[in-house]
């Protein structure tokens, strides 16, 4: 099947490829694995996420993108030609036309490095949106109305908070806190209350199984394995989601107050059609356990976890892929 056009929601954590009429095919860490001496790429996504806290010296798995944007533009560029491969598979004669989602405070520097990276890497042409926008789009909300909607996109790398209305951005917010530092918020944690050094994936699994915004009388246990910082030894632990919550509260309420600073830069007319409507959470750390409950209890205003959250930003992409004409004359053109 010739395949024409890719979603790409290219996340700090992971990437997420859409193609139309076959759905979300590839949904991999954005992680690429190097060859130290020669610099040469060795592994790219799942394979490559294997690889961290498991490899020699000379070989590095790396997070091409920090906090949203290209960290390392070559590492970017082998990445993405290795996800339109896949996507397009080796017999596709067209160079696919590529819509990628950026952050809202991406930098036009920023921008035309992920635009050429995406050229570089085997597109014909490439188009940056706004990830509240592909959020939005996603999660179902009538982006074009002129009542206004709030996302809240938790990501890897980047939370960002926008009011969008009449098809633009109205007020944002983009905030550096998200699921990284959740992750490090984790190992912090346990490193300062336990005297126990655990890795990134470690911290990553806790969050995913037993994460939680508040605490809660029924609490969820698990029981990871790390390094003892005493005596160097392996030692188990068992956790619960309470101290999870603990661990997680100072980033949260950051996003919390990220929320409330776009909630003040609003029309006012605008707030009052959130209030009514409520809070849209998306994002793989929309994901952890009552974090709307947590939102709620922040704002005052009702909030909802969207469906499927992790493929909001993706499902935008497929959204506008699939009436690309009409958007490359209205939406894309709001760059």
């Amino acid at each position: 099947m010739l395949t024409r056009k890719i979603g790409i929601d290219l996340g700090t954590a992971n990437t997420i490829v859409f193609v139309p009429g076959r759905g979300f095919i590839i949904n991999e860490p954005t992680i690429v694995a190097l060859s130290v001496p020669d610099n040469t790429v060795l592994a790219v996504g799942r394979e490559a996420k294997e690889m961290i806290g498991r490899t020699p010296d000379s070989i590095i798995a790396y997070r091409p993108l920090k906090e949203g944007v290209i960290a390392d533009y070559y590492i970017t560029k082998a990445m993405l030609r290795y996800f339109i491969h896949k996507a397009t598979g080796s017999f596709n004669v067209f160079k696919p036309e590529v819509v990628l989602s950026v952050p809202a405070g991406i930098s036009p520097n920023e921008k035309r490095a992920v635009v050429n990276a995406a050229r570089e890497a085997g597109a014909k042409e490439a188009y940056i949106v706004k990830e509240p926008i592909l959020a939005a789009l996603g999660a179902g909300i009538p982006i074009n109305s002129f009542s206004g909607n709030m996302i809240i996109n938790i990501g890897g790398g980047t939370s960002e908070v926008a009011v969008v209305a009449l098809g633009a951005i109205v007020s944002w917010s983009s905030l550096r806190v998200a699921g990284n530092k959740f992750d490090q918020a984790i190992m912090e944690y346990i490193k300062r209350k336990y005297s126990l050094i655990i890795g990134e994936q470690t911290a990553e699994a806790v969050k995913i199984d037993i994460g939680s915004a508040l605490p809660t009388k029924e609490k969820k246990e698990y029981q990871l394995r790390g390094r003892d910082q005493v005596s160097g030894l392996p030692r188990d632990l068992v956790i619960n989601s309470n101290e999870i919550a603990e661990a997680l509260n100072p980033h949260l309420l950051d996003i919390a107050a990220s929320v409330q600073g776009v909630f003040n830069n609003t029309p006012p007319e605008l707030v009052a059609d959130i209030m009514e409507k409520g809070l849209i959470l998306s994002g793989g750390g929309a994901h952890i356990s009552y974090l709307d409950e947590f939102f709620k209890r922040m704002t005052g205003v009702q909030s909802y976890v969207a469906e499927e959250p992790l493929f909001c930003v993706a499902k935008g992409t497929g959204l506008i892929l699939n009436h690309l004409e009409v958007y490359k004359r209205t939406l894309l053109n709001k760059r």
